[in-house]
């Protein structure tokens, strides 16, 4: 059997998703948090997961989205361009389709209310539940974070407790050892974003706080910045499977 060249091969899935032909395309991501998978409908970006494994997470955009799926670059090409603008502190906001079709109502109106959180603030659950016309809902606020299926460009990581501290950790974060954490606050790109970049450490705060042996907060409410935050390291803290 004759195999396909690299450059057929990329044809073939560029034009699978020209034609119409997909139900979700999705392609990895490199990013300075690490390797996205970032998936999109024709209605809009669908899914941002973290360290995922391309074959499980295209099963499960099957089973929710429909059994066309397929690896294309072209289709998240626009995604790509915005998080590079994003992580380089070139971009504060995205304009980006998504496509939340699947989500509750509840969920919709959060999620929406969510995205119009500003570049470098912070709100607190409460409070993005009176805006979401339901002002005792914060822990099911937390629910909603818990389950973003677009971080980043959805920002959960502008979201906070009451007492100022980021609380709960969502379930498609990933864990950083110690040693990667303790690098990327050590990150010459993150030491210039004290002026040029805050919303990095906001991100980094959020990873962070699903790290074994690391505890992180921030100082104050409103824009986060790189003074902000207090780090704790525990020792030997045991690993979490």
């Amino acid at each position: 059997m004759t195999p396909v060249s690299a450059e057929l091969d990329r044809r073939f899935r560029d034009a699978a998703a020209s034609e119409h032909l997909l139900d979700v395309a999705y392609d990895l991501v490199d990013t300075p948090i690490g390797e996205l998978l970032v998936a999109t409908t024709e209605r809009g970006l669908c899914r941002i997961a973290y360290d995922a494994e391309p074959e499980q997470e295209a099963e499960r955009l099957a089973r929710a989205f429909g059994v066309r799926v397929l690896r294309s670059t072209r289709p998240i090409d626009p995604a790509r361009r915005q998080l590079d603008e994003y992580f380089s502190g070139s971009r504060h906001r995205f304009d980006l389709a998504v496509d939340l079709a699947l989500q509750a109502d509840f969920h919709r109106r959060v999620l929406r209310e969510l995205a119009r959180v500003p570049y470098g603030d912070v709100v607190t659950y409460g409070e993005l539940a009176a805006r979401a016309a339901r002002p005792r809902a914060a822990r099911a606020v937390g629910t909603v974070m818990n389950r973003n299926p677009l971080p980043i460009v959805l920002p959960c990581h502008r979201v906070i407790g009451a007492n100022g501290k980021l609380v709960g950790v969502a379930r498609n974060r990933p864990r950083l050892p110690r040693p990667e954490l303790a690098g990327l606050l050590a990150d010459a790109k993150l030491q210039r974003a004290r002026q040029a970049h805050p919303e990095l450490l906001g991100l980094v705060l959020v990873l962070g706080n699903n790290a074994p042996g690391i505890e992180l907060e921030h100082s104050k409410r409103g824009p986060l910045t790189v003074d902000d935050a207090t780090v704790h390291t525990v020792p030997d803290a045991p690993q979490v499977e």
